[in-house]
């Protein structure tokens, strides 16, 4: 095991975890924006955007319990878009407002993302923890070999 390793951890850990808090940013920020992206000529609201992350060894999890050390981290592997239905809102006085009063919401629930969020947060939060423990403990050691 290198000694950076501990590192490397925690800074991909820390990567992916400020890319997820990015995107749950990204959908508060667009909660309701109505007219998200133009597809054949018309306008579809914002779809939620989820983040899925991954270990970086290609290795099972089996395989490094074998090793016992074969940790590499995180990695964001793709960014996909939550295919849940959008919500109609009656609201005639809306621009975007069909023929029956309705318009479509984007798919982004609030409270869902919030709770996404300090959860993001948290995880962030603790990565910088463990980095710093990994950082205290490797100056120990070359203190060790002065």
């Amino acid at each position: 095991m290198s000694m950076f390793q501990p590192l490397n951890i925690s800074s991909s850990a820390l990567t992916a975890g400020r890319m997820k808090m990015d995107i749950i940013s990204s959908n508060i920020a667009n909660a309701t924006t109505t007219r998200g992206k133009l597809v054949n000529g018309e306008w579809i609201p914002y779809r939620r955007k989820m983040v899925e992350v991954e270990p970086s060894g290609t290795a099972p999890f089996s395989q490094f319990l074998k090793n016992e050390v074969g940790a590499n981290g995180v990695k964001v592997t793709r960014i996909t878009e939550d295919q849940t239905p959008f919500q109609p809102v009656y609201d005639p006085a809306h621009p975007d407002a069909n023929k029956d009063g309705y318009v479509m919401m984007p798919n982004v629930d609030i409270t869902k993302e919030m709770v996404d969020l300090m959860s993001a947060s948290r995880a962030y939060e603790a990565n910088v923890t463990a980095f710093n423990v990994g950082k205290t403990i490797s100056l120990k050691a070359l203190d060790i070999g002065r």
